[in-house]
């Protein structure tokens, strides 16, 4: 639920604080207005920058995927209430046996490359995204498609069996032009907002899609100014330089002097302390349960979040309702003695080892601390080694080259299989390198049982599983906290990772 936090001051103050004086107007103090057209520009604070691909299959920082969720959309795409609402088509149905979905296109839908959509180019990008995305999960769910046809203006895709979560993987397929070969460098998409230019740890910038079947939106400019240092990020938005920025801690938005609105929600993310299996003494499941039992998680979200945080057992945060089992958040009480107990019989006292953190998320960075100061009291050094973000990428996430690490992972698409299915042995994603053949069983019957129950269930042990064998020390889906110009209103959170500029609009 969104939560809005006054931090309001008299007009004295304000000016004082961004360094204006009275006769400032508001293109100086952040938002800026086209005088030809009387719509606006919006600059906004990034905390890390995009990824070197821009293609939407390609995407692999949740960062990015936010950011471009205004560039791409599928035949469907997510609502703020989590519901699949129509996009690129205009209309679908499913077949009393859930086996067959046939999707109406919408007329007149526009590229940003200008070009009309065609079924044709909805055939393409199905066939193009099970092949090479980057996302497993999507691609292995595409290419069990048993038949994808075209039939006059309408698409028909025919499944093996009946599958309650095809609708979110077909939201998940951005809808691109046939053939079109510089998706990396200059993405071009169906969405409220296109791609205008990108300058590599400066910033990106998107333009107002005029051409868009929902109608043009109100911003006609969003500028994304890249900070890979946080405390620079704050320094900007906190002097009016910025209108808006996510993700930020709630010791930075209780500091703010500049009158902007704080808007709290949630991140939509699994929060942990990620842990390399295949690294001893971490392959040990005796190890990972006694840092599990080491780490006093209530009181971290009162330290980190002020208990704005929501409590986690396992990969799936609480915004997936029925999926998410909340018997499990409490499955290792805080007992740094059992703690210690553990160590000893695994071999492992006087445990040390070193925790990569994105030094640019400072939720992030904060919760690092806490832990190394909570597992000193169990006998075990951790230390913080802080990288940049392209370094995490490369060496922790891509290479496996860490002991333990703090991140959040999201969900693509909503289905549980965007969280659940990354930890599956023989997944490409699988930093952790965990290998649990009973979990590996648990996802695929979840993946291809047809009773809805039965699926709920599935998912459900693959989480118990998670958490029985401490393939993580699981912590807290965070507090989002967003901070917007007052000039400006409509924000609104998602049940996933994604930032819509296009609701957003002048508040006068």
């Amino acid at each position: 639920m969104k939560k809005r936090i006054a931090v309001l001051l008299s007009a004295t103050v304000l000016t004082c604080a961004l360094g204006i004086g009275p006769g400032a107007t508001a293109a100086m103090a952040g938002g800026t207005e086209d005088a030809s057209s009387g719509k606006t520009e919006l600059v906004v604070g990034l905390s890390q920058d995009l990824d070197n691909s821009l293609d939407p299959y390609q995407i692999t920082a949740a960062g990015t995927r936010e950011v471009l969720f205004n560039v791409f959309e599928g035949l469907v795409k997510p609502d703020t209430d989590g519901n699949f609402v129509d996009a690129v088509a205009s209309e679908h149905s499913i077949s009393g046996d859930g086996r067959t979905y046939t999707f109406t296109l919408r007329d007149g839908v526009i590229f940003h490359n200008g070009e009309t959509v065609t079924t044709d180019d909805v055939l393409y990008s199905f066939e193009t995204c099970a092949q090479v995305a980057t996302n497993t999960a999507v691609a292995g769910a595409l290419s069990g498609i048993q038949d994808i046809t075209a039939e006059g203006n309408k698409i028909i895709i025919t499944l093996p069996e009946a599958n309650s979560s095809f609708l979110s993987t077909v939201s998940s397929v951005s809808i691109i032009p046939k053939d079109y070969t510089d998706q990396a460098t200059a993405p071009v998409g169906t969405g409220p907002y296109r791609f205008d230019s990108y300058s590599p740890q400066d910033k990106a910038v998107f333009l107002s899609n005029e051409d868009y079947y929902g109608g043009a939106p109100a911003i006609s400019k969003i500028t994304c100014r890249i900070y890979e240092d946080a405390n620079a990020l704050y320094t900007a938005l906190d002097a009016g330089t910025l209108d808006m920025a996510f993700h930020l801690t709630l010791d930075q938005v209780n500091s703010l002097s500049n009158g902007y609105e704080v808007i709290e929600g949630e991140m939509n993310l699994v929060q942990a302390l990620y842990l390399n299996n295949a690294r001893p003494p971490f392959d040990d499941e005796r190890v990972r349960q006694a840092l599990c039992y080491a780490i006093d998680v209530d009181g971290l979200l009162d330290l980190t979040e002020d208990g704005h945080g929501a409590k986690l057992g396992s990969s799936v945060y609480p915004s997936f309702t029925r999926y998410f089992d909340d018997s499990l958040v409490d499955a290792y009480p805080y007992d740094p003695e059992k703690a210690a107990q553990l160590l000893e019989e695994a071999g492992a006292s006087g445990l040390s080892f070193t925790i990569k953190v994105p030094s640019n998320y400072g939720p992030h960075v904060d919760t690092a601390s806490v832990i190394v100061e909570m597992l000193s009291a169990a006998g075990i050094n951790a230390d913080i080694q802080k990288v940049e973000w392209s370094t995490w990428l490369s060496d922790v996430y891509q290479g496996r080259d860490f002991d333990a690490t703090v991140i959040g992972f999201d969900a693509a698409y909503l289905s549980p299989d965007a969280l659940l299915q990354r930890w599956v042995s023989t997944d490409p994603s699988n930093m952790i390198s965990y290998h649990n053949a009973e979990y590996d069983a648990a996802i695929e019957k979840a993946q291809h049982t047809s009773d809805d129950g039965k699926q709920v269930e599935a998912y459900k042990a693959a989480e118990k599983i998670l958490s029985d064998t401490a393939a993580n020390v699981y912590l807290q889906d965070l507090a989002d906290f967003v901070v917007l110009n007052p000039e400006f209103t409509g924000y609104e959170f998602y049940p996933l990772y994604a930032v819509d500029f296009s609701k957003i609009h002048p508040a006068r």
